[in-house]
């Protein structure tokens, strides 16, 4: 087969929605392998490795984005009833749940206020504009929440997904192994503060653990996006009339 016949085929392939689908499972699958055969290592966690691996993909071709996601959207569509799913194994851990309700109250006020003072202080010492600021505020809640948030504040939707997406990969890389230096050994507590911290990459990674760190993880992710919501924007305004 000539090169015209090679480029008439990718012409042909990359026009299709099937084409970013299956890219999307082919990526996750080899980046599952890959973490398999790493012995559960944490700096190759799935998620990360398979979007650089995608990364990668749509810069050695030149693929529009918007392309890709013509086919990636029927995953992304899945989210919702996997973040539903949730509820299950979480139901199985209720007559725990029952007993910590309000240790876990505590663990999410005080991560969602912490999480977002912290990022915009140390952004503003380092002397970010307002806008960034704005953006930064949401950054440890899931995305659909957190773009939400920085549109009700005056952020940029955009570049809050993009620090979302980071925060999670960043949590899921070395959360784990900072709850081992801190001692930490209950799941529960793991989980919780998984899901406040690194959403839902965090709790990805939190099911690869244990069903319990996965279970309170997820919990936790749903009910800091709910609480972010209702507190950022109040936070964030106090903290500029502040400023100001």
């Amino acid at each position: 087969m000539n090169d015209n016949n090679l480029t008439q085929v990718w012409v042909y392939l990359s026009a299709s929605p099937l084409f970013g689908l299956s890219m999307t499972l082919i990526a996750y699958g080899l980046a599952q392998r890959l973490y398999v055969y790493a012995k559960g290592n944490p700096l190759l966690n799935p998620v990360v490795t398979a979007v650089a691996l995608l990364i990668a993909l749509l810069l050695a071709t030149g693929m529009p984005y918007k392309n890709y996601f013509d086919g990636a959207q029927f995953v992304h569509f899945l989210l919702g009833p996997a973040t539903v799913a949730l509820a299950i194994p979480l139901y199985r851990q209720f007559g725990k749940l029952k007993q910590l309700w309000l240790p876990v109250l505590v663990a999410l006020l005080a991560g969602v206020t912490i999480g977002g003072v912290s990022a915009v202080g140390i952004a503003w010492l380092l002397g970010a504009d307002t806008q960034t600021l704005l953006s930064l505020a949401p950054k440890s809640v899931t995305a659909p929440v957190a773009m939400g948030i920085a549109e009700r504040i005056g952020g940029i939707p955009s570049l809050t997904a993009v620090l979302v997406v980071t925060t999670g990969i960043i949590g899921a890389v070395l959360g784990t192994r900072v709850f081992d230096l801190l001692g930490i050994r209950d799941d529960s507590v793991r989980g919780i503060a998984m899901g406040v911290a690194a959403h839902g990459i965090g709790t990805a990674r939190a099911f690869q653990v244990s069903a319990e760190m996965g279970a309170f993880a997820g919990l936790a992710m749903a009910l800091s996006a709910f609480t972010a919501s209702l507190i950022l924007p109040w936070l964030v305004d106090l903290l500029l009339q502040h400023a100001a």
